[in-house]
């Protein structure tokens, strides 16, 4: 187990935010709109806020061709497969499940860690991921009779959670002497041209003028997902554990969920709460510093 730096922190909370709220945020956006269409805005728009920040803060954006087969990996696993999956998804399920379902990605990572990579989770670790399985357990109580009608994009969303796993561990080992955030940057180019792809292909035909809440959703996700909340992320997957850096982000899908009974009225339950209880529980588990002896 690592316990975070003050950086680290620094770097989690404003991303819990960010992250949390806007699951209701995208579930605005794609309500009236196709999905991937609205993906592949946030991306182009928000490629350039990124490719600023590294101008800014004079990051190299140079990854040597060597490596160009690894950040393909990393991109697919990381992005691609996610955010084409999720954000099908996310349009026929509520906001808030959506997240919970995105979020048995730190499930899925420390069973990949320790099936894949041999990885050996002490008690504490296991004590944490079985918590937040069974948080999400609780806020899906209520929604097994509403998805069960919805098979197909429960799966995606799982997909999507189990594929975000594995390249979590990938990008934890990773041993591409480049910068995080160019990194990054290079992922999100790579990604924006798959989604585009894609909304080309499957919902041409859909298209149309987006409306204000749209366009809204389109900005918020260009300027703070993609500008800030990737490159948050992929610094904390790559600087601490795996089991750390996924379960420090279990209580974005507990904002997710609350934040969409707020914003879209979705009913919450007293299993929502014990959720919340569980999440922390499992945070602390794998965050809190160990006794020393």
């Amino acid at each position: 187990m690592e316990t975070m730096t003050r950086k680290q922190l620094a770097l989690l909370i404003p991303l819990t935010l960010v992250w949390g709220l806007n699951w209701p945020v995208m579930k605005l956006g794609v309500t009236d709109f196709p999905p991937l269409t609205f993906r592949a805005m946030s991306l182009w728009i928000g490629l350039p806020v990124l490719g600023l920040a590294l101008v800014a803060m004079k990051v190299p954006f140079r990854i040597p061709r060597r490596h160009w087969p690894e950040l393909l990996s990393l991109s697919a696993t990381n992005m691609f497969v996610w955010h084409a999956c999720i954000i099908v998804a996310l349009k026929e399920l509520s906001s808030g499940r959506s997240a919970i379902l995105g979020y048995t990605m730190p499930v899925f990572s420390a069973v990949i860690g320790a099936w894949l990579f041999s990885n050996r989770l002490s008690a504490r670790a296991w004590m944490g991921v079985s918590a937040a399985a069974l948080g999400v357990g609780l806020l899906l109580w209520h929604e097994i009779t509403g998805m069960a009608g919805k098979p197909a994009y429960v799966a995606l969303a799982l997909v999507a959670a189990a594929t975000w796993a594995l390249g979590t561990q990938l990008l934890r080992r990773t041993a591409m002497p480049v910068p995080t955030l160019a990194i990054s940057f290079w992922m999100t180019a790579l990604t924006a041209v798959v989604i585009t792809v894609l909304a080309v292909v499957l919902e041409r035909p859909q298209w149309k003028a987006p409306g204000a809440v749209t366009w809204g959703a389109v900005f918020y996700n260009a300027v703070l997902i993609f500008g800030f909340a990737h490159a948050a992320w992929f610094s904390l997957a790559r600087g601490l554990p795996p089991i750390a850096s996924t379960l420090s982000v279990m209580l974005i899908p507990v904002l997710g969920v609350f934040s969409g009974a707020i914003w879209l009225g979705e009913v919450v339950h007293w299993q929502d709460w014990a959720a919340v209880v569980l999440m922390v529980v499992a945070i602390a588990a794998v965050l809190a510093p160990a006794r020393s002896r």
